[in-house]
């Protein structure tokens, strides 16, 4: 055999030799390792569905507790308007309320604030709402 049909010969077996070298029940599991089942793929997609009703769960909570409720009596403000704007808000416009609510719950819950200042928190939670539902229909 000449130099470059030996070359040829190795070149052919070494790339032949690739797939042949591993069974093809490893090949198999491998290529199943990279799948991402269908049960995987919609818990991925409804995620971000279930943080947002929990973030927006965690701002009404606050908004219709009677410390809430008290405050917006006092505001004149009707609580069903200021629920239906929540829906309106981003994402991440209402993880950022969320976690104030529930920072304000828990310090309320340990004492660590006043009912007065509870009340001034969920005014300024309302404000918030409020002013960007407006900002946005400008």
């Amino acid at each position: 055999m000449s130099m470059s049909a030996r070359l040829v010969t190795v070149m052919l077996c070494g790339t032949l030799g690739m797939g042949f070298g591993v069974p093809a029940k490893a090949q198999t599991q491998e290529k199943q390792q990279h799948v991402v089942t269908t049960d995987e793929l919609s818990q991925q997609v409804a995620r971000p569905a279930e943080t947002r009703q929990a973030n927006e769960e965690a701002v009404r909570h606050l908004l219709s507790s009677d410390a809430g409720q008290n405050a917006l009596k006092s505001a004149n403000v009707d609580y069903a308007r200021v629920d239906k704007a929540i829906g309106q808000l981003s994402d991440e416009e209402v993880a950022k309320l969320a976690e104030r609510s529930r920072q304000a719950e828990s310090d309320f819950a340990a004492g660590a604030i006043s009912a007065k200042t509870l009340a001034y928190i969920i005014l300024a939670v309302v404000v918030i709402v409020v002013i960007i539902v407006i900002a946005r229909a400008v």
